[in-house]
Formats: structure tokens, sequence, C-alpha cells
């Protein structure tokens, strides 16, 4: 017999869309159940940089950033093209400022700004050159107290000896810390308290990032009473007459059916890992060999099948199915393999990205999703999308490549592992990478007759503001370029990965799942990347995955919060009468 537990609310997932759904409907006075199928509670987020995309916010307002939404709506008019969901859209540009309000003021979730950091194409209609991006403030881990063996560690190719290092001035300091006094006194100040916490605690404590933003909501569904289940995968979801009425959740080796009274909200991370759905979904993994992602284990689509166990519809029509990026394939020491995305280490001067013929075929400093849509483009019929990012020596040393670590951490176990390929030349770094020799020799004398006069003419590599917000300003007048002359020369092979999925659930500007008719499926709602992104398959800023997943998690919660959401027409409805 299977036992009934009921709740206002069940949220299916504990990533930055299942725990802001939580957070918000338990502060209107919801119970509240998380269902993470997972052992770990944090999902994707946890394993993030930790950016959220929302215009017109109210921390970066009191940095001095002045927005407007129309253009917003504009600059995602221009990026979503043919997919632009209007009832969407204008929900987020409204709701997205008082969603960032309600957690920074009324949970343990703190913003910092992230002013100078661009819209990924900063010229389009509508697009700026900062300032919609914010990003969650460090959390020590002490504030989880025993749960904090249950918040999903960080990727380990992005910590160093364990330390995760902050985004922005705390990267540039680990950059700097052969050139400078400052940094190396931060570096060192960050590298004996993290020795004394792994002393104390077996572990570093001062978060960062996703890992800091996925602690903060994790605190503040603990802090509203919400129950958080983890090992606990949703089997199906229940329905009473239309509507969904909660689900049957594997909890404690039982299958126990949660009746939710208002509504169940999927927020199980999309289908990064689901084999099935990629080889219908990402051209360039139709064999399943083609595609590394970094997200969880977990995220196969549970969410999605789910929802279209009860009618739901995963849109099907954008351009991209995910949130591309570039990443390198890291050997571990127990013979498993570890994922590398690379973010910034692109936009550094002195580096190319070519294809296996040596030929250069993108601008290396745009956004990771426009790099692999590159890749996409420049490859031929019937080969796997790979590229290499090629370096020299001052590069490596000053910048590390990948998961290479700058100087003074030697690299030598890279290029005994096969992660990193070397040469004295060009020529021998191109036999051993793979790469044809004279392609390459020539593309690198291509780039450094370039160099002499300050720019890329190929590409225009450091052309825009998001361009130069990575590279690096002490390199004149274009913090994008330098040239590849002084051996050896290394490279790091890139493939296919992804941040997330884009192609979830269709619904409404009230988060509500819709059926094939386009009408509600009255109690369900999906946020996160289970819902189709608002985005429609582009990618137009730092946090586009999370700014949305948090505010509409918090339009979700809104929406039941108003009282018998089983019942309650939609907002289209009442627009028209209904």
């Amino acid at each position: 017999m299977t036992d009934t537990v009921e709740c206002d609310v069940l949220v299916v997932g504990s990533g930055a869309g299942g725990l802001s759904a939580a957070v918000a409907a338990a502060a209107r006075g919801l119970s509240v159940i998380v269902a993470e199928k997972e052992p770990y509670v944090g999902g994707t987020t946890a394993l993030s940089g930790g950016f959220l995309w929302v215009p017109n916010n109210p921390v970066s307002r009191e940095d001095g950033i002045e927005d407007s939404v129309e253009e917003a709506r504009t600059y995602l008019r221009h990026e979503a093209g043919n997919h632009f969901n209007a009832d969407a859209v204008d929900a987020f540009l409204e709701a997205g400022p008082e969603a960032v309000d309600f957690f920074h003021r009324e949970t343990a979730v703190r913003f910092e700004p992230a002013s100078a950091f661009s819209d990924y194409h900063p010229t389009a209609p509508g697009g700026r050159s900062g300032g919609r991006s914010i990003k969650a403030q460090p959390y020590r881990a002490q504030g989880l107290g025993g749960e904090l063996k249950r918040l999903r560690p960080p990727l380990p190719e992005l910590t160093f000896v364990g330390l995760m290092i902050g985004s922005g001035p705390e990267l540039k300091h680990f950059f700097n810390v052969t050139r400078s006094l400052a940094s190396a006194a931060y570096v060192a100040g960050r590298l004996t308290s993290h020795a004394r916490d792994l002393l104390l605690n077996g572990r570093g404590m001062l978060l960062t990032n996703g890992n800091a933003l996925a602690a903060r909501l994790f605190r503040s569904a603990l802090d509203r009473g919400v129950q958080v289940w983890t090992d606990s995968p949703a089997l199906r979801l229940q329905r009473e007459g239309a509507a969904v009425r909660g689900a049957v959740v594997r909890h404690e080796g039982k299958e126990i059916r949660v009746r939710s009274r208002r509504g169940v909200v999927l927020a199980a991370g999309g289908f990064p890992q689901d084999k099935d759905r990629r080889r219908a979904m990402f051209p360039h993994d139709q064999a399943n060999t083609g595609h590394f992602s970094p997200a969880p284990a977990g995220n196969t689509g549970d969410g999605l099948r789910l929802g279209e166990g009860v009618g739901a519809v995963v849109e099907q029509g954008y351009p991209n199915a995910a949130a591309w990026v570039p990443v390198s394939r890291v050997p571990r020491k127990d013979g498993s393999w570890g994922v590398f995305p690379h973010f910034i280490d692109r936009a550094k001067p002195g580096l190319i990205a070519v294809l296996p013929n040596g030929r250069r075929f993108v601008n290396e400093a745009n956004s990771y999703h426009d790099f692999i849509q590159a890749l996409f483009a420049a490859q031929k019929p019937g080969e796997a999308a790979r590229a290499f990012l090629v370096v020299d020596q001052p590069f490596l040393k000053r910048f590390g490549l990948g998961f290479v670590k700058p100087f003074p951490v030697p690299h030598g176990a890279h290029i005994r592992s096969g992660y990193l390929k070397a040469g004295k030349t060009v020529a021998e770094l191109a036999r051993a990478a793979g790469i044809d020799p004279a392609g390459l020799e020539a593309t690198i004398a291509e780039w450094n007759s370039d160099m002499a006069r300050g720019e890329d003419r190929a590409f225009g590599k450091g052309s825009t503001a998001y361009n130069r917000f990575n590279g690096d300003p002490e390199f004149q007048p274009n913090p994008c370029l330098a040239p590849i002359a002084q051996g050896p020369f290394y490279a790091v092979e890139v493939v296919v990965g992804d941040l997330g999925t884009f192609a979830g659930l269709r619904a409404n500007g009230d988060a509500q799942v819709l059926d094939e008719a386009g009408q509600p499926i009255h109690g369900l709602y999906a946020a996160g990347n289970d819902m189709a992104s608002i985005m429609g398959g582009n990618y137009p800023g730092g946090g586009i995955t999370l700014g949305p997943a948090l505010t509409f998690g918090y339009i979700a919660a809104r929406h039941m919060a108003r009282g018998d959401a089983a019942a309650e027409p939609s907002r289209e409805a009442m627009a028209l009468g209904g």
C-alpha cells in the first residue's frame, strides 16, 4: 500500500529554479516538499558560475546602472527571433527585479553587481555593454551546518587544490600572482585560509560562484521550513480530474504519494544527460559519442518525461536545443574523465582556435555558445565537432590553458597524460596534436602579421565590449591580441558540451505548463531548464539560465499562492475575460 503525504506545493528538483519556487512559496505560508533525485542538493546551479541575467535589477541600479524594460525587450526580441514568446518575456521582465529584491531582502541569498559584464551581443538592438548580470556573493559553508554534506560540490576541474576561486577580481589576482605584490598577498591569504579550513573541516569552506548561490538557496529553504528530500526521484504525476495534484515519489525506499494542494513545479534540470533525447535533438551527437556535458549525471530529462505523461509538450523548434560550451576532457587519476568548460581563456591575448586542418574559424573571444555554433558551421559533413586551442610559452606561463594552471604550477603531468599537447616548433606541436602542420604554420604566420598591425583582420577578436571584458587590459591597444611566437607551443583539444538545455516544456508567463492546444495544465508548473527557454535557443548574456530560473520559480510560487491554482484561470484567460 502506498503511503500518502500532503503538502501545498511539490517541487521536483533542487537547482535555482526548484529552490526559488520552494522558498518563495514557503514565504507565502505554503507547505513545500522538494523531491531531489540525486543525493545532493543544488543541481547544475551548484556547478555553475553563479551569474544571473536580470535586466533592470535593483542590485545593478544601486551600482549606478540605468536600463529600461523597452530596451531589454528589444534585445530579447532580436535574440529570440521567430521564437520570441511575448507573454513569457514580459512576465520575466516584470517579475525579475521583484524576484531579485525578494531574495536579496527576505532570504539568505545575497547578490553583488557585475556591472562591467557585457551582454554577449552588446551591439545588437537593445544590447548593453554591462549591468544586466549579477552574481551570488560568496558564502561560508558553516552556515549550512550538518546539511553541508548534502550540498553538491563544485566541479573538481574548476577548483585549485579544492579551493573555489571566485570570478572577476579574485580570478584576476590568481592570474597576476607572479606580477603583483598585492595579488601575491591576496592569493597567499586565500591559500592560508583554505589550508586552515582543510585542517579543521577536511574541505574548503568559502563557497563561491554557483555553489554559493545553491548554498544560499538551500539555507533559505531550510529557514522557511521546506522539507528537502534527497535520493527521492519523482516517478509519475498524479491527476485529479483535469488538474495535476501531486506525484508518486520514491523516498527512503518506499513509493509515497505526495498530494499537493496547489501544484507541482518541474525543475529537474532538463536533459543534458539523456542520451535518447540527445540523439533526437543534438545533430552532433547521433551516436552518443560527440557530446560531453559537465551537468550532473542525474539530469536525464525526468521533468520533461513527467510533463509529457500528462499531455505537456517539449519545444522542438529552437535552432539550438542547448546552451553550447567548448569543453576539454580531463583524465582523472581514477581512470575516469572530467570535463573542463572553457569560459575565459579563449579571450586572452595570444590564443587562437583552429580546426584539424590548422585554420581558424571563429572570433575566439566570442561567447562559448557562439564559439560552438561557429564550430558546427565550419565542420565538414561526417567529421566530429572538435577544435584546438593553440598558445605559446608566454601565454601558458601567464594564463594557463584550460585545466592547466599558470606558472608557478608545473604542467609536465598534463603533457604526460596527453591532455596538453606540446612541441618545440609549430610543426612539432601540430604533429603531436593531430593538426595539419602546413595549415597551422600558415595560420600562425597570418596571425602574427596581424599582431604587428594591432588588429585581427580575419575575425575581429577583441572588437566588442564582451570580448575585451575577458581579455587582459595590460595588453594594449587590444586586450585580446598578442603574438604566438615563443616556443615551446601548446594545444588543448576542445569538443562540444553544454551549460544546460534550452528545449524544455512549453509554458506561459505564469510558468504554467501548456498542452498541445496551448492551454495550461492546471496545477503543473515548470522552471529552470525544464521550462522552454525564453531566449528562443540563443544565448544573449551571462546568466540567462539562472536569471529566468530564479524568476520563474518565484512567478510559479506567486501564482500558486493566489488560491486554488488547479481551478484558477490563466493570465491569458483572465485577460480575455475567461
